[in-house]
């Protein structure tokens, strides 16, 4: 869709003065005359930088204080003023090309990074966003990746690929391209050929792949849970190379604080291989990068200069037991069980990589069908209880209403299986559900529920060792306790002149109806084709 310009320079940039190939190298290149003056000194390099800079660039200023320069003609893409491949190396090079014989000095380039960057400060923070972002009138916007700046910009009567992205995106070096998508009514049937898991469990998937790409809301975290031989690990790459394709879309798990922000700042979508433990530092980073985080960190060089990190983060993990699962991450994740694959269907990673390339296009296609249906009809949603991550539900509400799906059922029905996944890979909690299972209701201090629980004959690391944290591990074990039927209440306190704060556990009334995991259907199903090019359902 995008048409070559003969007379655009090459990458988009006018060089000023003449090209390298215009130059007689048997001859020394005259100096240009500056200002009028006919043989006078050039100014020095870093002011001819600053000016071959300011006519090519705008120079413009993140909400977290990072200056980024725009090209006048070219992509809608924010280039770092120095970092690697950013605006630095780009003049540098330009320079040479511009004044042969010449080359900038280090100093000459910070000098004019210093000046371009006090340029950006001079202009109000513009939204820069890592490959989905949403434009003014609310239309989503996906960055393709690709040099020439295309992206997809989806709304609720339908999608396009257009030349020129309609919000300003930033790259990183973790991103890959993405191939642009393409009409095909067969696209969901294709991704499901590749995926050991029935018709309801990819329709989840779907639901989770569509929401990824509204960027204002939270997403949980897709666990991947299988046993050896499932294909965990490369279903998770399959799908983190649908909404945001990567080099690495397949991590380990990060070492501390520090390096889990560098990873997720350079990432809109990012999956962890094979969690077995995750330590409390993660659970509670993984948490936050779910529903939204921000960091503040010193800046280098600087004693009292701080840098900003913001960002909302899509989340895989791929794990063998959700045990693993800290009470607080189990509430943010959806559960996908997959299943052993037979020998006879098994493929090699060559074969299974070919045939993704070769439906991707098609997939991607499929994928923005469903989401353009997603934002007819989502203003409109209403649910008549807001579960936990809300937004996400309302957005399988909405797939349920234009596909004809049970998403948002099986959601919930799975959700309550992982919260009891992880209440059984908690001791503490374990001890508290037993004790409330031998007394009914047990009320009194922290320090007395420590000494009522059985301590286990090899105290694991998360067992509280004063009555202080054991309050606080019963507080965020609230929420687990409570989807067994377990109530806390610590609002009451002793009628002694102390005045402890009293726990109270009890057993909630029993439920009508119990969930559970919904019937497993037949693997690898017929899905009936959408029909080519799907189109929203009409708004009243």
């Amino acid at each position: 869709m995008t048409s070559t310009r003969s007379d655009r320079p090459v990458n988009g940039h006018a060089h000023p003065g003449k090209s390298r190939a215009a130059v007689d190298p048997t001859k020394t290149a005259p100096r240009r005359p500056e200002h009028g003056d006919s043989g006078g000194k050039p100014p020095a390099a870093a002011a001819r930088i600053v000016a071959m800079a300011r006519e090519q660039y705008r120079f413009v200023t993140s909400p977290d204080s990072r200056p980024y320069a725009v090209a006048l003609d070219g992509p809608n893409t924010a280039l770092p003023l120095r970092n690697k491949g950013g605006l630095r190396q780009r003049l540098a090079r330009q320079f040479a090309d511009a004044y042969p014989g010449e080359v900038a000095s280090q100093s000459a380039l910070a000098d004019a990074m210093t000046v371009l960057e006090g340029l950006a400060e001079d202009t109000d923070p513009v939204p820069v966003h890592l490959r989905v972002g949403r434009a003014e009138d609310g239309a989503v916007v996906v960055d393709l990746g690709s040099t020439d700046g295309r992206a997809v910009v989806v709304t609720g009567t339908g999608w396009n690929v257009v030349d020129r992205a309609p919000v300003l995106f930033r790259r990183s070096g973790a991103m890959a391209p993405m191939p642009p998508p393409v009409l095909d009514g067969d696209g969901l049937a294709k991704l499901h050929a590749l995926l050991n898991m029935d018709t309801p469990t990819f329709h989840q998937l779907v639901a989770w792949l569509v929401a990824a790409w509204i960027p204002d809301i939270p997403h949980p975290a897709l666990v991947c849970k299988g046993e050896q031989g499932t294909g965990k690990s490369k279903a998770a790459q399959l799908f983190i190379n649908l909404v945001d394709p990567s080099p690495a879309a397949k991590r380990s798990q990060p070492r501390d604080p520090k390096a889990w922000n560098t990873q997720a700042f350079a990432s809109w979508a990012l999956c962890l291989d094979n969690v077995s433990t995750i330590p409390p530092w993660l659970s509670d980073t993984l948490c936050k990068a779910v529903t939204g985080d921000g960091v503040v960190d010193r800046a280098l060089y600087t004693d009292d200069d701080v840098v900003v990190l913001t960002f909302r983060r899509v989340l895989a993990l791929t794990t063998i037991d959700a045990g693993a699962l800290a009470g607080d991450l189990a509430e943010r994740v959806l559960l996908l069980d997959l299943q052993l694959i037979d020998d006879d269907r098994r493929r090699s990673e060559e074969e299974l990589d070919a045939t993704f390339a070769a439906v991707r296009p098609a997939v991607l296609g499929a994928l923005f069908d469903v989401l353009a249906c997603v934002l007819a009809v989502l203003p409109s949603v209403r649910l008549d209880t807001m579960p936990r991550m809300a937004d996400f539900a309302r957005v399988l509400a909405a797939i349920d209403e234009t596909q004809g799906w049970n998403t948002l059922g099986d959601y919930l029905a799975t959700s309550a299986n992982v919260a009891t996944d992880a209440m059984e890979g908690d001791p503490f909690a374990m001890a508290i559900a037993h004790l409330v299972e031998q007394a009914g209701t047990w009320q009194g201090t922290a320090g007395e529920l420590l000494e009522a629980l059985p301590a286990p004959f090899v105290r694991p690391p998360n067992w509280p060792k004063d009555a202080t944290r054991a309050s606080g591990r019963v507080k965020r074990l609230a929420p687990l306790l409570r989807s067994i039927g377990i109530t806390v209440d610590d609002t009451q306190r002793s009628r002694d002149r102390h005045r402890h704060r009293l726990i109270t556990l009890a057993r909630a009334a029993p439920e009508e109806e119990t969930a559970s995991t919904p019937e497993q259907g037949p693997l690898w199903p017929e899905v009936t084709p959408l029909g080519e090019g799907r189109t929203p359902p009409e708004q009243p």
